[in-house]
């Protein structure tokens, strides 16, 4: 079984599409779409970013919006940091 930490390409993609829409909230399809997952694996990954204080949800009707915490790199740093260098790994292929 893989460490539950492991950083995957599509958690890559999830989380820099929430990087570049910046202060903008988005639905899961929304991060599904910019970051090319499936839904599923959207909100898999948003839950998964939420619980570590790197994404900020807003539960609002009819579905929950996220964005990526502005103190992100302060909340969790040391996920943030190891976001960021999968991002150069992933960027090689």
């Amino acid at each position: 079984m893989a460490e539950r930490n492991v950083v995957s390409a599509h958690e890559v993609r999830v989380f820099l599409a929430l990087k570049s829409a910046g202060a903008k909230w988005m639905t899961a399809r929304d991060v599904a779409g910019a970051s090319n997952v499936a839904e599923r694996t959207a909100r898999a990954h948003l839950l998964k970013l939420v619980k570590l204080h790197i994404v900020d949800q807003a539960d609002v009707f009819p579905g929950h919006r996220y964005r990526l915490a502005e103190k992100a790199g302060k909340r969790n740093a040391a996920y943030v940091l190891r976001l960021q260098a999968a991002v150069a790994v992933f960027s090689g292929e």
